[in-house]
């Protein structure tokens, strides 16, 4: 059975820092999203691909398990850090999953400096944790159409319904 090495797509900080500045000296160009991705489905796997094709390399932060739970209440997340990690890691189009504790993103964009910084259409630029500093030292930001009728927080109550007509 082969199993999949998580190991050079799962990093720490440090090791993530290093391969990003790595990919940039070598000329490519670098994206960074970042989110919960809980429950991957359609709208997720559209997202990346396309924050994918905006860059040579594409880097997700990924909220902790307690992050989430904050964020999105006791009951989240679903599935813990480390399987949301490996299923992101196990997509062909993305490069890099960083864990962050923190409620945003927004130390650990300061630590990666990506050259393109991207979120959803449920997002206003302004409003985007890091987007001023990107522009400060000279990254860009992009903001992706949103897929209607795909969401975790959807799947969620989905799930929920069958339990309750059990």
């Amino acid at each position: 059975m082969t199993t999949f090495n998580m190991g050079s797509y799962i990093q720490d900080w440090t090791q993530a820092s290093q391969m990003v500045k790595s990919w940039q000296q070598a000329g490519l160009e670098v994206v960074f999203t970042n989110g919960c991705f809980d429950l991957i489905h359609l709208g997720h796997l559209t997202y990346l691909t396309q924050a994918a094709a905006l860059g040579d390399k594409l880097v997700i932060g990924l909220n902790s398990s307690a992050s989430v739970g904050r964020l999105k209440g006791a009951h989240r997340p679903i599935k813990d850090e480390i399987t949301r990690a490996s299923l992101l890691a196990a997509l062909a189009f993305v490069d890099l999953v960083v864990i962050f504790e923190e409620d945003t993103p927004l130390d650990l964009i300061h630590t990666l400096q990506p050259d393109v910084l991207v979120k959803g259409g449920d997002y206003d630029p302004e409003d985007i944790v890091g987007a001023s500093d990107m522009k400060r030292w000279g990254g860009t930001v992009q903001v992706l159409s949103f897929m209607e009728g795909y969401s975790t927080t959807a799947l969620e109550q989905k799930i929920r319904s069958f339990e309750s007509n059990d």
